[in-house]
């Protein structure tokens, strides 16, 4: 009995170490009537535009505030090891990019540094719901916190 608890044991890790993981590749547009935005201010870009293969997920955004338009492009490896990416005013944004336990989630965590010293850390969300693209994404730094929820539909 004890032979057959592991074996099953075993079984089940190697099915969930198999577990297909998502693809977010595409072209996003931002659906605002199916996001939850912040009313002041919001991070969320009009578009994204991301590849992804085994190993890595590229994310070009595509935003624009005070009618200036903006495009920063990231690179992040999808093993959980930090990824350094310009940000902004040239400053260093480091990301780390890990799937859920079930491969159909990929979480970034993201540090910035900030003019005051310390510094802005984003947690993001990627998932495929209902053939869109969603993203929650929790802000934190010594301003405070905010939380939303991008939807985008695939162009």
């Amino acid at each position: 009995m004890k032979h057959l608890t592991l074996l099953l044991f075993v079984l089940a890790l190697s099915t969930a170490s198999f577990a297909e993981k998502a693809d977010f590749s595409g072209t996003w547009n931002i659906d605002k009537s199916k996001s939850t935005l912040n009313e002041q201010f919001s991070m969320a870009p009009n578009q994204l535009i991301l590849t992804q293969d085994k190993n890595t997920l590229t994310i070009e955004r595509h935003s624009s505030f005070r009618d200036q338009d903006f495009t920063f492009t990231d690179k992040l490896t999808l093993d959980g090891k930090e990824c350094i990416n310009k940000g902004f005013r040239d400053s260093e944004k480091k990301s780390k990019a890990v799937w859920s336990d079930d491969a159909k989630t990929l979480i970034v965590t993201t540090k910035i540094p900030m003019q005051d010293g310390n510094e802005l850390t984003l947690v993001e969300k990627y998932q495929l719901v209902d053939s869109n693209l969603q993203i929650n994404v929790k802000a934190s730094s010594s301003y405070g916190e905010s939380e939303e929820t991008y939807v985008f539909a695939q162009q």
